[in-house]
């Protein structure tokens, strides 16, 4: 009798400690945001406070973990968020192009997409910009002397959604650029060297030189702040209204609870003060997109890609 008693004993300890470890309160082990490319952009810089957030509210190790790989693909740090748990313990930090392109060239991770996002922070600003000296002070003004003219294009790389897009505003105005390259960095020596005529660039990287620049057109849902006078390229032309985002995605199957304490984190970080400052010096939108209208979001982008898709041929 008393050998079944600790037997029957030691089953319901260990069924209480199986519990214990199945409904243990998230987070109770290391978090990790993956960022998809090299460390110092607007996205690393505001993950990296959500990281930061998230460790001080919950009192677990935060960081982030870069994973370099491009715009256009292969997306390694989707990649890894892929394969990892449904657990909320690897959360991507996620460009336009990670849901949009990334189930549609041939990634077996990420077709179909395993993502669902928690909600978009960022939009980047995005602008096409000139030489003070160019003779031509807007896109139609471009568009005019590109016609009689050549005129080079510098961008970060063909796949990449800011090269389409400034490659379909040319489609759709009726004119084309003689040659275009792409380029590790876009900035004032860019412009200044000679080398192409009209870069598609950050407006980060070219805010030292503003009294040597012009920006033609900005590639986003609203105005820069700080070019409040520079149309959009959606202003131009509507069907080409998509905005360059990031946001915060974990894989489809992340609990709702886990889901919640993130989102929590990354909202109150998105409408802090420090993350309007930033936006203030950097011309950036920061701000909390929910899960809801940031897949309408992705629903509303795949159509103006298809219809850019369609300009360009492929």
């Amino acid at each position: 009798m008393f050998k079944k008693t600790l037997i029957a004993g030691a089953a319901v300890a260990a069924t209480l400690v199986s519990a214990g470890q199945a409904f243990a309160e998230y987070p109770e082990k290391p978090v990790q945001f993956i960022v998809p490319w090299p460390p110092g952009d607007l996205e690393d810089v505001l993950t990296r406070m959500i990281a930061d957030e998230f460790q001080k509210t919950y009192n677990v190790p935060a960081a982030v973990v870069n994973k370099p790989g491009g715009g256009g693909g292969p997306f390694p740090g989707a990649v890894e968020v892929a394969n990892a748990p449904g657990d909320g313990y690897t959360i991507g930090s996620f460009i336009i192009a990670v849901p949009t392109i990334g189930p549609n060239i041939g990634i077996p991770e990420l077709s179909p997409n395993p993502f669902e996002p928690l909600g978009n922070f960022l939009t980047y600003p995005f602008v096409i910009a000139a030489s003070k000296d160019a003779p031509y002070n807007d896109i139609a003004g471009l568009a005019a002397h590109a016609k009689k003219n050549d005129v080079a294009l510098g961008h970060f790389g063909a796949p990449l959604i800011p090269t389409r897009v400034t490659l379909a505003l040319a489609k759709k105005l009726d004119f084309e650029f003689a040659s275009d390259a792409a380029f590790d960095a876009l900035d004032c020596n860019t412009l200044a060297s000679g080398d192409v005529d009209v870069i598609n660039t950050t407006l980060q990287l070219i805010l030292p030189c503003m009294d040597k620049v012009k920006i033609l057109a900005s590639i986003g849902g609203e105005r820069i702040s700080l070019t409040p006078d520079t149309p959009t390229v959606g202003e131009l032309v509507p069907e080409l209204n998509i905005a360059l985002w990031n946001g915060l995605f974990v894989r489809k199957e992340t609990p709702a609870d886990v889901r919640e304490k993130i989102i929590a984190v990354a909202k109150k970080v998105a409408l802090s003060d420090a993350a309007k400052k930033l936006a203030s010096e950097t011309g950036a939108l920061i701000y909390w997109q929910d899960t809801a209208d940031a897949n309408a979001q992705i629903e509303k982008d795949n159509k103006t890609l298809a219809v850019m898709g369609k300009l360009l041929g492929n």
